[in-house]
């Protein structure tokens, strides 16, 4: 049986999944009123925007921490809107390429400045430099830590 969390250790678990839970409603608010896009929609266009290059669907699905049918489904809307393109990779027919459009780029550009806005104000506005510091080093070995588990993409799907 699992040990329970010391009173500490609950607080802070707590403190952390409303904090991200109150930032995460709030963004998704700004980014779909000001381009109507769903969260997940601005982080691929953000990854895509970043990147050197076109990805393929599975760095994406790596990169994105959405299920692959999903991240399938919403890369089909955003090729629809226009933002994205994709097409099959010229070195592995098992692959897909995709890659931002100027559309998209236009759009991410268009609801970056409201939600620099949100991020700052709810998380970093709170905050001292020492403060961003602390917890940019502890979060960050989190997420290697979580990230040091196989990938998503591959674990065997299920049937």
């Amino acid at each position: 049986m699992a040990k329970s969390l010391a009173p500490q250790q609950m607080q802070t678990y707590f403190a952390l999944t409303e904090a991200a839970s109150l930032l995460q409603y709030a963004v998704r608010q700004q980014l779909q009123s000001e381009g109507e896009l769903s969260y997940v929609q601005f982080e691929i266009l953000a990854k895509l925007s970043a990147a050197d290059g076109p990805l393929t669907m599975t760095e994406l699905a790596d990169g994105v921490v959405y299920s692959r049918s999903g991240l399938t489904h919403q890369a089909g809307l955003l090729e629809t809107a226009g933002l994205i393109a994709r097409e099959a990779s010229p070195t592995d027919q098992r692959a897909t390429l995709v890659g931002i459009t100027d559309a998209g780029r236009a759009r991410v550009a268009q609801v970056l400045p409201g939600h620099v806005a949100i991020v700052r104000g709810l998380l970093f506005d709170p905050l001292s430099k020492q403060d961003v510091a602390a917890l940019g080093d502890i979060m960050g070995r989190v997420r290697d830590h979580m990230r040091a588990l196989p990938p998503r993409s591959s674990r065997p799907r299920r049937r």
